[in-house]
């Protein structure tokens, strides 16, 4: 046992287990603003958690860049939440998978003259057999982590510049998977047996660490960042894996998950009440907060994180972000 794992079990409580327990049962807070004529960019919109997200921002008058991989599906979502809710929904094709992809679409939406309110950070899968992605990458770590980094860096200017915006991660109180920390030596799982929980655990804990360091880089800008658990919702995610896993799925999983409309409301909620303005580096269980496991709130591992992860992508180490502050 090393001396970062002996801390993390010292620092475990049972009374966050008992937190977390209770908030599962929680309703999401509820905003009554509109927010008319906002932008929202938001990955992986075309079902579950994504679309009803969409569908509640544009119910609310906000306009919409939809960064999806499939073009058939954005596009019947474009017609939809156009012709329903009258707001304009555009589209950014890109497999969050692949690095290309994801630096494309992120300079675009780093050129885009229309400022960005909020950035939700959806797309996501599940895999129970370890996948490459083109570049060589274990694809959950790359989805779920790489993509929002890569995302968010390259717009960090763009955000500070604008004088605000609230950045959200749909992480999950998955990232308790990882109970032992991050494993910083094998990100890709090369040299462990592969575990789709653990994995999945892994990515979404790497997600919490890099808002420990996008928190700090954006202080005083007046752009936020926050995660959140989006509840046990019913989603596609999974559809990628074999067909028992499916039919395990979608015979005693999904019977017993709630609607997404509840994850949307809560991102509504995070995204736009006043109650949350300038809350930044939280994670929230739907609207609830909760303190993290404690891998989670390693400011050391976050930085190791951080420079690994500049390698991995192949960005340049930058300073904080600077802006004219908040509005």
């Amino acid at each position: 046992m090393n001396s970062r794992t002996a801390r993390y079990i010292r620092e475990y409580k049972w009374s966050n287990v008992f937190a977390m327990i209770r908030n599962n049962g929680r309703d999401p807070g509820i905003c009554s603003d509109d927010f008319k004529g906002k932008l929202v960019v938001i990955t992986g919109a075309t079902s579950g958690i994504g679309r009803a997200v969409a569908r509640k921002y544009a119910s609310r008058g906000a306009n919409l860049v939809c960064v999806n991989r499939n073009p058939a599906k954005s596009e019947a979502l474009r017609r939809e939440i156009e012709g329903e809710f009258g707001t304009r929904c555009e589209y950014r094709i890109a497999d969050l998978g692949r690095r290309d992809d994801v630096f494309r679409v992120g300079e675009e939406l780093a050129r885009l003259e229309t400022p960005i309110d909020v950035l939700i950070h959806n797309a996501g899968v599940y895999l129970t057999r370890r996948e490459l992605t083109p570049d060589g990458l274990e694809a959950t770590l790359a989805v779920h982590y790489l993509s929002s980094f890569i995302l968010n860096y390259l717009l960090l200017d763009k955000l500070a510049a604008q004088g605000g915006a609230r950045i959200l991660l749909v992480g999950s109180e998955g990232h308790r998977f990882a109970a032992w920390g991050l494993r910083l030596d094998d990100l890709n799982w090369e040299r462990r047996k592969y575990s789709g929980l653990a994995s999945y655990g892994s990515a979404k804990l790497a997600q919490m660490l890099s808002m420990i360091v996008f928190d700090e880089r954006l202080r005083g800008t007046g752009v936020t960042i926050n995660a959140m658990h989006p509840g046990a919702v019913k989603t596609e995610t999974g559809q990628e894996n074999g067909p028992v896993y499916r039919w395990f799925k979608r015979t005693f999983f999904d019977r017993t998950l709630k609607s997404p409309e509840i994850s949307a409301e809560a991102l509504y909620y995070l995204g736009v009440s006043k109650d949350l303005k300038g809350v930044s580096g939280k994670f929230f269980n739907l609207s609830t907060e909760e303190e993290p496991a404690p891998p989670a709130r390693d400011r050391e591992a976050a930085y190791e994180l951080w420079r690994d992860t500049l390698k991995m992508t192949g960005l340049e180490e930058r300073g904080p972000a600077s802006g004219p502050g908040p509005r």
